[in-house]
């Protein structure tokens, strides 16, 4: 799309945000301003400035929609709009947009994420014996002792064993996905070194239960949850590839400016991935640990596969994408 065809086809949107902003400013008071729909303008601006950048639209532009969107940033954290209706904007629309302006970074955090654990898991299946170059011995007895059959404690679980599990999903995993996040301030390479070494851990992993038996618990256990879990750590390793773009190459803008402008980008992205590991951590404790048939737990986990991608791909889509 050209430039004046974006800038026809969203100036009205901006045109509406600007008088929202003038009343606000003027200290009205917010009701007379539509704060639910404010919000999604306001969504909306994010993406479209996300947009202007990938698509190299004049800095003119660009500084325009910065603008805008710093000074409704400000009125929105000073009346601090209803919690759900922005959040419900959010998930409509805000979060899959985001997502989909920095495809190009999460493609590249997914391959080296899926092509490391192939990697890893082919070179294990042809010689078993260098699982040890990835996993130590404590690490490979710990996964025997969860997945295989005649190891693992079968016995229930509880609710309050459930709800513990849930607390340590949640810690575990957010913490992963900030660090990989924040490894992109080391020029990008700190995003994918974690992207590569939780892939290659993840094919170590399922390679070395494959050849002992265990590959069914295992692959039933993680099939579910792994759609919310995996996809949150893939997205997070891409917004930190793009932080550490934004210090690599920073265009025309100082690389303290180039980095903000990067952070107000990504962070969209990472309050979804925080989203999505809460969602990861409910299904592992509550579902994924439940002993049902395995035909079950592939068919709820190949629905939960196709119903996060269907989201993510067509969710609040514009014409214009």
């Amino acid at each position: 799309m050209r430039q004046s065809q974006f800038e026809q086809r969203y100036q009205p949107q901006w045109h509406r945000l600007e008088q929202g902003l003038t009343a606000l400013e003027k200290k009205q008071r917010p009701k007379k301003v539509d704060l639910a729909r404010f919000t999604g303008d306001y969504q909306d601006l994010c993406h479209q400035l996300a947009l202007s950048r990938e698509r190299g639209y004049s800095l003119v532009l660009q500084d325009y929609l910065n603008d805008l969107m710093l000074r409704a940033h400000r009125q929105l954290y000073r009346h601090r709009a209803p919690l759900m209706p922005g959040l419900a904007a959010f998930l409509r629309g805000g979060f899959p947009r985001a997502v989909r302006a920095m495809w190009r970074w999460h493609l590249i955090s997914a391959l080296a994420f899926v092509l490391s654990a192939a990697v890893v898991a082919a070179m294990i299946l042809h010689d078993p014996e260098l699982v040890h170059t990835v996993v130590d011995g404590n690490g490979i007895s710990d996964l025997e002792n969860m997945y295989h059959p005649d190891l693992r404690d079968s016995s229930d679980r509880n609710r309050a064993d459930d709800l513990m599990m849930f607390g340590y999903y949640i810690y575990n995993n957010i913490g992963i996905a900030f660090r990989t996040f924040a490894g992109g301030l080391l020029f990008g390479i700190g995003a994918l070194v974690v992207m590569l070494f939780n892939g290659s851990f993840l094919g170590a992993a399922a390679a070395h239960l494959t050849l002992v038996g265990a590959g069914q618990p295992f692959y039933t256990f993680v099939i579910a949850h792994g759609a919310p879990e995996l996809t949150a750590i893939v997205l997070a390793g891409g917004a930190g590839l793009r932080l550490g773009w934004s210090l690599v190459a920073p265009g025309s803008w100082r690389r303290v400016d180039a980095l903000r402008r990067a952070a107000r980008e990504t962070l969209p992205v990472m309050y979804g991935v925080f989203l999505l590991l809460v969602l990861a951590a409910m299904i592992e404790a509550f579902w994924s640990s439940r002993e049902l048939d395995a035909q079950i737990k592939y068919t709820v986990g190949g629905i939960s596969w196709a119903l996060l991608y269907f989201y993510l791909l067509f969710a609040g889509r514009h014409g214009s994408e």
